[in-house]
């Protein structure tokens, strides 16, 4: 389990004792649920990570909205969507193994994460991990609920293909951008789990993205 799920409960459970000391005990069960949401909320389940060479992993858990054609300053990138709902796990995985080329962290807005706008919109998390003969790049990226993203490494650090890096609270959205060499796995309405579904399949030595600013379009 991620800890904060522990700190969540915690509170819970202090409000549930106020609750039914200082009012009527039946009013404890409210909080008490609540607490027991969040310990299920915040839970963090060991995956089995593929050891296909060149595979590019989810970074989340989630529901598959869009696998499209953009452009990345000019050239063609492939970017696939994953949807998480309040009910999947939130814990984050790199897509693939490698080293941390770059983080941007950008204030913005909190639509609706199934809306398009939320790509470049919403406040978002944008990592660039260098490795496997490769460059992807993976959005964390807020929604209506979402109020805090968390990322847990630096620029230079060493990961591993779905290991873990972070999380995103309470509903949000993942992107992955990758080079329209390999090939994807996945389709829209695809549900995924992270570090462990396949979403796509690059060739050795494929060309790199030179930058996470993004303009899209609908792969036909």
């Amino acid at each position: 389990m991620v800890r904060d799920g522990y700190y969540y409960g915690l509170a819970a459970l202090v409000v549930a004792v106020l609750l039914g000391w200082l009012t009527l005990p039946v009013l404890a069960i409210i909080p008490l649920l609540l607490g027991a949401f969040f310990l299920w909320f915040f839970r963090d389940p060991e995956r089995v990570i593929p050891p296909i060479p060149g595979a590019i992993v989810s970074p989340a858990d989630g529901k598959v909205t869009s696998v499209a054609d953009i452009f990345v300053d000019g050239r063609p990138q492939t970017r696939i969507s994953i949807f998480l709902n309040v009910f999947n796990v939130h814990v984050n995985r790199t897509p693939i193994g490698g080293i941390v080329r770059n983080i941007e962290y950008r204030k913005g807005k909190f639509h609706n994460a199934m809306g398009e706008a939320s790509a470049e919109d919403n406040e978002q998390n944008i990592v660039m991990v260098e490795g496997e003969g490769q460059r992807v790049v993976f959005k964390q990226i807020a929604g209506l609920l979402a109020r805090r993203i968390v990322f847990n490494h630096k620029v230079g650090d060493t990961v591993e293909r779905g290991q873990r890096i972070g999380l995103i609270k309470f509903g949000s959205r993942c992107d992955v951008i990758f080079d329209t060499s390999a090939t994807v796995k996945v389709k829209i309405g695809d549900k995924v789990a992270g570090g462990s579904s396949v979403l796509a399949v690059a060739a050795v030595g494929a060309p790199e993205i030179p930058s996470p600013t993004v303009r899209s379009g609908e792969r036909a």
